[in-house]
């Protein structure tokens, strides 16, 4: 290493906050947020998701990734919040941010970016490729346990099914009547989804399920009209 010593320079960070599904919460998350301003870093903004990570389409993933800086740092409290992506597409997530002139700080994986930046020639590419397997190794752990949950999820829910026990998730009632609450009230798609805390995609479902129930259950407009006509035949006979 060089004897020269870095001045003091305050780093943005942008922290991603995620979720795999909407009834989660991501209050233990948000400890993060507290802890980079601690470390030092300006929090530039803060991206909450409650989403899959096996999904490379995720909305607030990928405006943080459009939203980067050169010099910025990505924070997240493990890799698999950032990705449980095939490797190959994980990859691709992290050139992407890289690409941004930014760099991931994820605890669990050892960073050597001043060590890259103070070396020169063999040593550098040494280690660079040292970092570069380091994160593929976390990525593919990251991915590996999602194929093994998924695959234990499986075999519980066939178990239950052989054993007449399985009854599919259970919706949040309460969410979805917050939804419907919010959409009658005359809110976009978009400002419920912020107002709800979920996904555009989950208000358009419970929207479009609402009112599909509500179309059933409603009464035609011809036994109105019957209805009408007798009542008023009861009212003329007495």
């Amino acid at each position: 290493m060089s004897g020269t010593s870095r001045p003091n320079v305050i780093q943005a960070a942008r922290i991603y906050l995620r979720v795999s599904t909407e009834q989660q919460d991501l209050a233990r998350q948000e400890a993060i947020v507290a802890g980079a301003r601690a470390s030092g870093f300006y929090v530039a903004a803060v991206y909450r998701e409650k989403a899959s990570g096996a999904r490379p389409d995720r909305p607030e993933l990928l405006r943080m990734v459009a939203d980067l800086q050169p010099g910025e740092v990505v924070i997240a409290e493990k890799i698999d919040r950032i990705s449980r992506l095939p490797l190959a597409e994980a990859e691709l997530l992290v050139d992407a941010i890289r690409g941004k002139g930014a760099r991931l700080a994820v605890p669990g994986i050892v960073d050597l970016t001043d060590l890259v930046a103070d070396s020169a020639g063999v040593a550098r590419i040494v280690l660079e490729a040292v970092q570069d397997m380091l994160l593929r190794l976390a990525l593919q752990s990251a991915r590996d346990d999602y194929e093994t949950r998924r695959e234990r999820q499986r075999e519980g829910i066939e178990i239950a099914k052989r054993a007449g026990r399985y009854t599919g998730r259970k919706p949040d009632l309460a969410h979805h009547r917050r939804i419907i609450a919010l959409r009658d009230a005359g809110m976009s798609i978009t400002r419920t989804a912020e107002l709800a805390g979920c996904s555009i995609a989950q208000v358009k479902r419970v929207t479009a399920l609402h009112r599909a129930k509500s179309s059933i259950h409603a009464p035609s407009k011809d036994k109105l009209t019957t209805n009408q006509f007798d009542q008023r035949q009861r009212i003329v006979e007495g």
